[in-house]
């Protein structure tokens, strides 16, 4: 990997949009939504976002991961979005005719939308190491004596369920003869 200064640097990609009529504001809220989310994650985020701004940060990720896959000749799978940022762009000023003469002003507003794709290698899942044999009684001897207190404990505990269940079917007949008496004396 080359270096710059001490510090590594991983290979990437970048697509930036420039003059976007979207405003800023609205824009930082979409791109807060993919910062830091694998590419193709990100792209299925933003194709389903309510967001009008999500369209033209749809574009610029969907550009940087072209850039990525044919200048760079990374892995479009294994691509992670390392940076994505709104910077403001010029305002458009325009006015709106008002009462008396008046003219109030309308801001038009620009963004530029930068998204930086680096890849990442894609790490296999760490297997456990297998038990020993002379491991494995050590642990069985604690756990029988944890068990025994587990059930004891789980007895108390299910004595008064008991109680409660047969308490809640009781007052359950109770209602329902109740309720064939009430329809008996109204016949």
């Amino acid at each position: 990997m080359p270096t710059t200064g001490g510090a590594t640097t991983l290979p990437g990609a970048r697509a930036v949009a420039r003059f976007v009529r979207v405003s800023p504001m609205k824009a930082r809220r979409v791109v807060n939504l993919i910062r830091g989310l694998p590419a193709q994650e990100a792209l299925t985020v933003l194709q389903f976002a309510p967001q009008a701004a999500s369209e033209p940060v749809y574009k610029v990720l969907a550009s940087a991961m072209a850039n990525a896959e044919n200048n760079e000749r990374l892995d479009p799978d294994s691509l992670l979005i390392a940076e994505a940022y709104v910077d403001e762009g010029p305002t458009f000023k325009r006015f709106r005719p008002r009462a008396q003469g008046r003219a109030y002003r309308i801001r038009k507003r620009t963004s530029h939308i930068t998204v930086v794709l680096e890849s990442v290698q894609v790490a296999a899942p760490a297997r456990p190491a297998k038990k020993t044999a002379k491991s494995a009684p050590a642990k069985s001897a604690p756990a029988k004596a944890t068990a025994e207190k587990a059930t004891g404990k789980a007895a108390e505990k299910a004595a008064p369920a008991k109680a409660s269940k047969k308490a809640a079917k009781a007052t359950e007949a109770k209602a329902t003869e109740d309720a064939a008496q009430e329809k008996e004396s109204a016949e």
